[in-house]
């Protein structure tokens, strides 16, 4: 019986051990305390250094501090109608005559004035502001630029957060910035990236021959609703308005925004507070990029300034001693490279303002001042200098030359090519060879080149002269096309 006894007892016990062991790892119905679960690692793999740790606070100092003066502006516009052109459009009434919108804006007033967009608020018929403490205001448009893409906006309110307007002149390609504002009806959104150039141009975003394109491009992640919103440094201050981005149909970001310069927009806000528009100057001048064959044309030891290609009737430019053809070197002490470049510096000053530029006129710089004027003054935008009436008495040799090496061939201009092309002297481009050196120089045919090396073409046999004996060397070109408007070029001679 004893022994019955102890076998039943080890029996139960066996089970009991087993039973437990199978409750706890079997089936999980015995859990561990809150207080004894540990998740993960013991510590993280890398310890941040002084450096790393105060690298990251600026992000969240920046975000913390500048989110409450970036406000959300919402927009009911008028409806763009696309059927406006037809002669009948049976459902025309059934169109809704309005549309809704969002972007971003700047507080740059604690009595609420704000800087955005011009395409935000433009055609609006009711704009509506919500601040980062979630009160909303109505607002009235102040002002807007088109040709900046800039625009001021006010709401009734006092003692505002105020961003700090930096100075986008100090802006280094590489440094980090940040992007504040509400993309996709998401508010108060925080990305980063560097400055990825500056002074890009030429992007097509304002249609108007007089537009200021020179914008900075970041790779901080930008989407519908950022516009008007903020680019800041990592010290805050608000280096750019958010206005832009590439992308391939798709409406949003794929890599790459652009914003506004903050030292244009300053100007541009000043302006439209003052006076419910901008009252800006112009030197009126045709202007283009100066390239290696064109630097050697007119014998610049580089590529560098820009050109003045024609002269504007009418225009500041027209009552002083400037020439198409000369090269402008700097404006007010700052080097122009790029056409955008004097075009943003000068849409920042006010009509009445004089400047100071540095050109290159033959082999020579000369300094010179120029009193701007407003673009209303204009009397036309025909350009000053005509072609002067003189014409060949001689009868060429041959009426058509090919230049091989070039991939250009010119003939002489018949009676009926002057009355057409309204010129005097000449010869006429009638083909341009594909990856030639004369394409490479964007010409084509349909174009006269009037000047050859500042003197008058008058037909293929003294233009053949000109080429013949500038080979190895570079020749400046002054062309015209069927409008009248004319323009220099380099072209490069191979030996």
């Amino acid at each position: 019986m004893k022994i019955k006894g102890i076998v039943a007892a080890v029996s139960l016990v066996a089970v009991g051990v087993l039973f437990g062991a199978l409750l706890v790892s079997g089936f999980g119905l015995v859990r561990p305390g809150w207080a004894d679960i540990n998740l993960g690692a013991n510590h993280p793999p890398v310890n941040l250094d002084a450096d790393a740790t105060s690298f990251s606070k600026a992000f969240i100092e920046v975000a913390d501090k500048v989110t409450p003066a970036i406000v959300q502006i919402n927009v009911v516009a008028e409806r763009e109608n696309p059927h406006q052109d037809f002669f009948f459009f049976p459902f025309d009434d059934k169109l809704p005559k309005e549309q809704q919108g969002s972007g971003s804006g700047i507080i740059i007033s604690d009595d609420g004035y704000i800087l955005t967009n011009n395409h935000v608020v433009e055609k609006a018929t009711k704009v509506t502001v919500g601040l980062y403490d979630k009160r909303t205001f109505s607002a009235k448009v102040v002002g807007t630029d088109p040709l900046t893409d800039l625009a001021v906006i006010k709401i009734d309110a006092e003692n505002l957060t105020t961003a700090y307007l930096g100075d986008s002149d100090n802006l280094k390609v590489g440094q980090w910035v940040m992007a504040i504002g509400n993309p996709l009806s998401l508010s108060s959104t925080v990305t980063a990236g560097i400055v990825s150039a500056i002074g890009r141009g030429s992007l097509g975003l304002i249609r108007d021959s007089y537009g200021v394109e020179n914008f900075i491009q970041t790779d901080a992640v930008i989407n519908p609703g950022n516009s008007g919103g903020a680019m800041v440094d990592l010290s805050g201050a608000v280096v750019g308005i958010n206005s832009a981005i590439a992308t391939q149909g798709t409406g949003t970001y794929i890599g790459y925004g652009f914003a506004i310069p903050i030292n244009l927009a300053k100007s541009v806000a000043k302006e439209i507070i003052a006076y419910g528009k901008v009252n800006r100057g112009y030197i009126g001048v045709n202007i283009g990029e100066v390239n290696d064959a064109l630097a050697k044309s007119v014998g610049l030891d580089k590529p560098r300034g820009i050109i003045i290609q024609s002269i504007l009737d009418g225009s500041a430019a027209s009552e002083t001693d400037l020439k198409a053809g000369d090269i402008i070197l700097s404006i007010d002490g700052k080097e122009v490279n790029q056409p955008n470049q004097l075009q943003s510096y000068v849409a920042s000053k006010s009509a009445g303002t004089t400047i100071s530029l540095k050109i290159y006129r033959d082999g020579k710089e000369i300094d010179r001042k120029v009193t701007l004027k407003a673009r209303d003054n204009d009397a036309t935008t025909k350009p000053v200098s005509k072609i002067d009436d003189e014409s060949s008495k001689n009868e060429s040799k041959s009426n058509t030359v090919n230049f091989e090496s070039l991939g250009l061939t010119v003939k002489n201009l018949s009676a009926k090519d002057k009355e057409n092309l309204k010129v005097n002297n000449g010869v006429l481009i009638t083909n341009v060879e594909s990856f030639s050196k004369a394409e490479d120089q964007r010409l084509f045919s349909g174009l006269v080149i009037v000047e050859a090396e500042k003197k008058k073409v008058s037909d293929v046999n003294s233009f053949e002269k000109i080429i013949d004996s500038n080979k190895g060397k570079a020749v400046l070109l002054k062309v015209q096309d069927k409008d009248g408007n004319t323009r220099y070029v380099g072209l490069e001679i191979p030996e």
